[in-house]
């Protein structure tokens, strides 16, 4: 009786085997890569604003601070977006009239609020807390770059969970005076030991536990 299958049949079905698992491996590789791209994170996305607001010029020629604007940032978790009042506490007298502003106007004429578009959009099972990491000695640039550049604000950094825990294993280098939490020019320490000293300040421990991000 005839040999059901040829010898060339085993080459054929290791082939298709290495094939299939490099396929599989492959697949794999490929989608964890591609959820760390751009494409996902939306780093360096810009968001369309019904307001063509620029934080270089309120930041650089005004300067004004962070928390003039955000001021939740230091005792809430989020941040905040400033209110329609706080706008026209300066446009009501600083180019009322101006075309760009005619959504700040309508939002102040009507009681409705601007809606703005979120940047920094983190998921929804994940927590963060602005407060804590500010009080902890966490600049603004280190999450959100160096926003007095921007002409439109966004996103710099990837916000991944492997990158928040980059930074949860190893604080030191991150923390910064509270003084100048909100300067975006304060440059990075070269005194090593002034990261623990202000660790030991602001008693800043080492968390990387699920339930501090996933609650």
């Amino acid at each position: 009786m005839a040999a059901l299958f040829t010898p060339r049949s085993n080459h054929l079905l290791r082939t298709a085997l290495v094939l299939g698992a490099a396929l599989g491996v492959g697949s794999f590789c490929a989608l964890w890569i591609y959820m760390r791209t751009p494409f996902v994170t939306n780093e360096r996305w810009m968001v369309d604003q019904p307001v063509e607001f620029d934080h270089r010029h309120h930041v650089i020629d005004d300067g004004i601070d962070c928390l003039y604007c955000h001021g939740e940032a230091e005792r809430s978790s989020t941040a905040g977006i400033p209110s329609t009042a706080v706008c026209m506490g300066c446009h009501n007298q600083i180019w009322p009239d101006g075309i760009t502003l005619e959504p700040v106007r309508r939002s102040w004429a009507s009681g409705r609020p601007i809606p703005w578009g979120r940047v920094h959009d983190l998921p929804d099972f994940v927590y963060f807390d602005h407060s804590i990491h500010l009080h902890k000695g966490i600049g603004c640039a280190s999450c959100h770059g160096r926003v007095d550049f921007m002409a439109r604000v966004f996103q710099s950094e990837p916000l991944t969970m492997g990158w928040c825990l980059d930074c949860h294993r190893n604080p030191l280098p991150h923390l910064r005076p509270r003084a100048a939490i909100t300067d975006m020019s304060w440059p990075m320490p070269t005194d090593p030991t002034l990261g623990s000293a202000l660790a030991a300040e602001y008693a800043v421990n080492v968390v990387t536990t699920c339930s501090t991000c996933h609650r």
